[in-house]
């Protein structure tokens, strides 16, 4: 399963960073990149860290596991998880690509504190406040599942801790002041990563 979980992580970068960020800035002008926010050590700094570290182990595990450095936990490593795994990392890839259609010109990779986006509430967003980050944890247990080695496991670990980060202490609180009461109702009615919860 190694080298499709591979071939899946090279399609999901270069679709759902890649060429997002392609059409983004044929539409705008702007990759909608804005880098690692907040002095390092901050929590918005780790958070900005976080992602990069879960991306490149990410990809490390599998990686690893096909060349023989590493090997599956015995009881993960199933045909019915790697069968899950599959499915979750194929939907989580087409679940990023809707989202971020749907989030359309305020989709961006990081936040810069002087800009202002509209606030996204129709589509995917209407149900979820954090689609995108959703997907993107999809994508990873599938990944996850399918090589389920330590460092898949550590990789999805930092990814879920900085998501939590991003989403609690960057994102949210820049939306609340840049959007007022227009986000926290949005926040009220709508779940962070799963419609009603959160």
């Amino acid at each position: 399963m190694a080298p499709t979980a591979i071939a899946l992580y090279i399609v999901f970068v270069a679709l759902g960073f890649g060429w997002r960020s392609w059409l983004q800035y044929r539409r705008t002008g702007s990759t909608g990149f804005r880098g690692i926010s907040g002095r390092p050590g901050s929590l918005e700094w780790l958070a900005g860290v976080g992602f990069v570290i879960a991306i490149v182990t990410g990809i490390a595990a599998p990686v690893l596991q096909l060349v023989g450095v590493l090997s599956p936990v015995p009881v993960l490593n199933t045909p019915w998880l790697q069968a899950t795994g599959t499915v979750l990392a194929v939907a989580g890839i087409a679940a990023t690509l809707y989202s971020q259609r749907d989030m359309g010109e305020s989709w961006r990779i990081g936040v810069d504190a002087g800009e202002t986006t509209a606030l996204v509430r129709h589509g995917v967003f209407a149900r979820v406040r954090n689609p995108i980050f959703t997907a993107m944890l999809a994508f990873a247990a599938g990944i996850t599942l399918m090589t389920p080695n330590p460092l898949a496991l550590a990789a999805f670990g930092v990814l879920l801790a900085t998501v939590e980060l991003q989403v609690r202490v960057v994102e949210e609180p820049y939306l609340a002041r840049i959007h007022g009461d227009s986000y926290r109702q949005y926040r009220r009615a709508v779940g962070r990563f799963l419609p009603g919860v959160g």
